[in-house]
Parts: structure tokens; C-alpha cells; sequence
């Protein structure tokens, strides 16, 4: 059914849920799991994008694709982790396009802020337009 499924992921907390599905789903159906995240440009200044900013986010991305790289292992999933540049969708959509991704598997809602309300939840843009199945997992309303 799934051979290649894909974990966008921004690192927080809210998206421990969609992690707990996406390696249950992996392991059920055998599938490898790619976990991506996505450093983000800010298209609306890109001038405050400053070295320092930008390396804080590729360590906060290393670290989650850490964490979830260890937790797929326990679980016997094989895993493949990569971190790119660029506005999520975009890069999400790519990326599942070009490692042939199955699936798609991503929570509801991330982070949140001034991007969030000017440009609309990256998880409703992948599931408008997504070529492949998008499981949606709903975050508790608890951290």
C-alpha cells in the first residue's frame, strides 16, 4: 500500500502526535519514512534573515530529525532525514514529488505566529494540493 511515506515536521511539541502516527503507520506497512523539515524563508523580510537566525533554525531542524530518526529506529522503521530551504509547502510538495512519497502525514497545525494568519496553514495548502493521500492528525489542545 505505502512504500515511501512522508513526516514534514517544524520541530515542536504539538508535532509528537503526528510522529506517534506516521512511524505506526510505517511499521504496519513496512514503509520507509522520510522526515523532513524546512527552514523557512521570510518572504516578507528577508533582510532580517541574519546567519545567526539561520543556523538557531538548522539546529532546531538537526534536532528533530534527530529525535525522530532514534524514535523510527526503536520501532524497527527505516528511515530517511533531510533538511531544506524554502517555504514549506513548497519544499513539502518537492520533496514528496521527487522521493516518489505515497503519503503524506502531518498535524494539523505547528507553529503559529504572524506567518500563520498572513499566509495560511502549510497543512491546508498540502492537502488542497497534494498528489498523494495527506493523513491529517489532529494536536491536543494540551503543549
Amino acid at each position: 500500500m505505502y512504500d515511501r511515506i512522508l513526516l514534514p515536521t517544524d520541530g515542536s511539541d504539538a508535532s509528537n502526535r503526528a510522529v506517534e502516527e506516521a512511524i505506526g503507520l510505517a511499521e504496519a506497512t513496512g514503509a520507509e519514512l522520510h522526515v523532513l523539515f524546512v527552514v523557512e524563508d521570510i518572504p516578507y523580510a528577508p533582510e532580517m534573515m541574519d546567519d545567526e537566525v539561520e543556523a538557531r533554525l538548522r539546529k532546531i531542524g538537526e534536532d528533530a530529525l534527530e529525535e525522530i530518526r532514534t524514535r523510527a529506529d526503536k520501532a524497527g522503521v527505516e528511515v530517511v532525514t533531510d533538511l531544506e530551504e524554502g517555504a514549506p509547502h513548497t519544499a513539502i510538495l518537492g520533496y514528496a514529488d521527487e522521493a516518489d512519497i505515497d503519503a503524506i502525514v502531518m498535524g494539523t497545525h505547528g507553529r503559529s505566529g504572524l506567518d500563520r494568519y498572513l499566509l495560511g496553514s502549510v497543512t491546508e495548502r498540502i492537502v488542497r494540493t497534494a498528489d498523494v493521500p495527506v493523513l491529517t492528525v489532529r494536536m491536543s489542545s494540551e503543549g
